[in-house]
């Protein structure tokens, strides 16, 4: 005979048994429903990419200015559609050739940047950062390219909605900031490499801080260079000695200081030595066969007189 305690103690077992397996059959059924939910998101992304990838080929192809605008006014639109879609950010819109995008070495973010010629030579500059959100819903910050409005770019702090826009090719971790390194075209003539500060806070982002120590006792917020079209300058980061190495440029003649169309590499190097939260310069720095630039994938522009607006329109 089996005592009343007995009976009770497997009653309560087979109840526990089966309420974990209601428990696992409920936990399975949502994250195979998160999972076709998220299958169907990437899908929705997919279709949305394939317009963009049209589009893109439309902005840098289009003989007609405007044309070329409205496309990139159509991708912008599209590009945010899909980053809306829940969970984008995983996606890597590995298609989109024309737009630069970087994820940021501790995945906190990632950040895009393109640009669309214009028939004076000139480049209108678009970017955004996206966060990543625990719930997998969007956060995300525009880039709306401020250039000429800009007077001291090497000194301004900014927002991103007043951006010194560029087309950023790496992204390191420094602190609890990020250094990008872009390029930008600028006139006919003279060419730029960027160096940017970016750092998130809980009000949003900021664009440019003054961690520079040069060998004159500046403090920059951003470190700019100004070199011939004709010419390309090396500034990458070395992981080896964790530091931001580049060509240092002068004049052909050193009548021709300040003319910036005349600058090239003349064959030495210098560096930004990352370090307790800073950049510090140094001069003659050693470094053998660097790799070659990417400048020759770009034209330069030129400064335009009435510059069209450019910026992601959210609504």
């Amino acid at each position: 005979m089996v005592d009343s305690a007995t009976m009770a103690q497997r009653c309560w077992r087979k109840i526990w048994a089966t309420g974990i397996a209601v428990l696992g059959f409920f936990t399975c059924l949502l994250h195979s429903g998160q999972g076709y939910a998220q299958e169907e998101g990437f899908q929705k992304i997919q279709a949305l990419e394939d317009s963009l990838a049209k589009l893109g080929y439309t902005m840098y192809n289009e003989p007609s200015e405007p044309e070329r605008l409205e496309a990139n006014f159509t991708f912008v639109k599209t590009l945010v559609s899909a980053l809306k879609v829940p969970h984008s950010y995983t996606f890597p819109f590995d298609s989109l050739d024309m737009v630069s995008i970087l994820d940021a070495p501790d995945d906190r973010f990632r950040i895009f940047s393109w640009h669309i010629p214009l028939n004076d030579g000139s480049y209108l500059y678009y970017g955004a950062i996206q966060l990543h959100t625990s719930d997998g819903s969007l956060k995300l910050y525009p880039l709306l390219d401020k250039t000429y409005e800009i007077t001291e770019p090497e000194q301004a702090v900014t927002t991103p909605d007043h951006w010194y826009g560029a087309q950023y090719y790496r992204i390191v971790a420094l602190n609890s900031a990020y250094v990008l390194l872009g390029w930008k075209g600028y006139t006919p003539y003279v060419t730029q490499k960027v160096i940017e500060v970016l750092r998130l806070t809980e009000s949003g982002a900021q664009l440019g801080q003054p961690i520079f120590d040069d060998a004159e006792g500046n403090k920059p917020a951003r470190a700019i260079y100004r070199y011939s079209r004709n010419a390309s300058m090396y500034l990458d980061y070395d992981t080896t000695e964790n530091r931001i190495v580049f060509d240092h440029l002068a004049p052909a003649d050193q009548r021709q200081q300040g003319q910036y169309e005349q600058y090239g590499p003349d064959l030495t190097y210098d560096a930004w030595q990352l370090a307790n939260g800073r950049l510090v310069l140094i001069s003659e720095v050693p470094f053998m066969n660097p790799p070659s630039s990417n400048d020759n994938r770009f034209n330069d522009p030129t400064k335009p007189q009435n510059h069209p607006k450019s910026g992601f329109d959210m609504q």
